[in-house]
């Protein structure tokens, strides 16, 4: 069988070329490419086949179409999204969708050379991130997969990538669970549990903004703190302790972080959604404050 970037190209001869593999997450395996008819490099990304059998191409173009209408500084915008065969004979599809190439890092790249970050650019992260969630809100588009790996850090601002893949995903998921599919037992498609909210975790059909914003809290908890409030040795224990376990104090940890700023971080982390922040329009107003003195100080 031929090898994924062999596929790809042949598929997509003419259009685009396939340079080499970038990297590989939970749902997809990314590639740099060059778009022949802008001459511009993108990242290609490919759905993972378990992903996309369980997908179908009518479930992802329909949900990639919606979060292509989003148009925000802080969005890493989808301009291209397709089908095609992977030509092994088996009539195997690939599920593709294309964004602009970042020069830069992820989030996560920063967070493993630089363990933590200060409050100050945990705040001009976190703004950013809430700015591009705010406008995703309005259109109706959670997000459902925030965390570090999905923020790009190009220059000094962030940009959010991957809105419309993780609905998709969590539809199929909920199907494959529905039907006593595996597509869950492989890792994918229902989220990262790290960073997912109790009601993503407890398997909950209906995802509402304040989810993101579980994800915006265990994110920042590990910006500052260095790690997330919850690990373990596996998915299903990690999943078990955002639904039951109180997460340690952030002050606690972190007694060079602002009160107020803790306090607000450890907001997002609430279990029953009605107590936590309940729009992204919300919480920057919390971390202004904070900001002023860290930067009158310097």
């Amino acid at each position: 069988m031929r090898d994924l970037r062999t596929q790809l190209q042949a598929g997509l001869t003419g259009t685009y070329t396939i340079q080499r593999e970038l990297g590989r997450g939970g749902m997809a395996t990314v590639f740099l490419a060059q778009d022949l008819k802008h001459d511009r490099p993108v990242a290609l990304k490919v759905l993972h086949p378990e992903l996309t059998a369980a997908l179908g191409p009518e479930r992802f173009l329909r949900e990639i179409r919606i979060a292509a209408h989003l148009q925000h500084p802080h969005i890493l915008t989808l301009i291209d999204s397709g089908e095609m065969s992977a030509g092994d004979g088996a009539g195997t599809s690939l599920l593709y969708y294309v964004m602009p190439y970042v020069e830069g890092d992820s989030l996560r790249d920063r967070l493993s050379r630089e363990r933590v970050l200060s409050p100050a650019d945990t705040v001009r992260i976190l703004r950013e991130v809430l700015d591009a969630l705010s406008e995703a809100h309005r259109h109706g588009i959670v997000h459902r997969d925030i965390k570090p790996e999905n923020i790009m850090l190009s220059g000094r601002h962030a940009l959010v990538m991957d809105f419309g893949v993780a609905k998709a995903a969590s539809a199929a998921a909920a199907g494959e669970i529905a039907t006593g599919g595996t597509l869950t037992t492989v890792g994918l498609a229902i989220g990262t549990p790290v960073y997912m909210s109790p009601e993503q975790a407890a398997g909950q059909s209906t995802i509402d903004a304040r989810a993101d914003l579980y994800a915006v809290g265990v994110m920042a908890y590990e910006m500052l703190s260095e790690h997330p409030p919850f690990t373990g040795a596996t998915q299903q224990a990690i999943l078990a302790a955002h639904i039951a376990r109180t997460p340690p104090s952030l002050a606690a940890l972190c007694p060079d972080v602002a009160p107020a700023f803790a306090s607000a971080i450890m907001r997002c982390l609430e279990k029953d959604p009605a107590a936590r922040w309940q729009s992204p329009d919300e919480l920057p107003a919390e971390l202004e404050p904070p900001a002023r003195v860290w930067i009158s100080i310097r």
